[in-house]
This record gives C-alpha cells, sequence and structure tokens, in this order.
C-alpha cells in the first residue's frame, strides 16, 4: 500500500521561503507522477505543481516563478521550494502520487503566510 508522508509546513512571514517534503512508500516510485495540491478553508483543493516520472513540470499560473517541485528517486521523495510566499498561499498543502488510474494522498501539511 503506497504511503504518502509530508513535511516541512509552518508558519513564515510574506516574502519568506520553506520548502516541503514528501516521502513514499510502498511501491516503486519512480514510475509514479508525483504533485503538489493545496485546500484554503471554504476553497477546493487545487493543483499547485506537478512531476512527471521523467521530470517534466507543471504549475500553476499563481506559483510559476516563486515555487519549484522536484523529486529524487534514490530517497522516493518529492519537494516542493516555496520562495516570494504571499498570504494567499496560506492552505493545507497535500502530496499526490499517480499511477495508471491510482490516486494515493498524503494528510496534509499547514503553510500559514502571516506578517
Amino acid at each position: 500500500q503506497v504511503q504518502l508522508v509530508e513535511s516541512g509546513g509552518g508558519l513564515v512571514q510574506p516574502g519568506g521561503s520553506l520548502r516541503l517534503s514528501c516521502t513514499f512508500s510502498g511501491s516503486i516510485f519512480s514510475i509514479f507522477v508525483m504533485g503538489w495540491y493545496r485546500q484554503a478553508p471554504g476553497k477546493q483543493r487545487d493543483m499547485v505543481a506537478q512531476i512527471t516520472s521523467g521530470g517534466y513540470t507543471n504549475y500553476a499560473d499563481s506559483v510559476k516563478g516563486r515555487f519549484t517541485i522536484s523529486r529524487d528517486n534514490a530517497k522516493n521523495t518529492v519537494y516542493l521550494q516555496m520562495n516570494s510566499l504571499k498570504l494567499e498561499d496560506t492552505a493545507v498543502y497535500y502530496c499526490k502520487a499517480y499511477d495508471s488510474g491510482t490516486y494515493y494522498w498524503g494528510q496534509g501539511t499547514q503553510v500559514t503566510v502571516s506578517s
């Protein structure tokens, strides 16, 4: 069974940076498309960034140029480097793994941007 464990969330001031990590276990990490999603209170869960097994990336327009997704297949880990954080980036951030029509979610990590 695939398990995803996120870490790295916290409280940061506007303009600051955080790096989220998601550790994968239970299957072959390198074949999965990995993604970061976020959900603010009262809003739907939206895609933030995705990275394929081949390293191709895709970002939401709202984070382009500020966030970077990467993966380390040797460590079974996907990262989200978040720079120039804004108040509107406040949300619970979820890691997602996808392969052949099957999805798995992590439990989420809270990111709060506040002065």
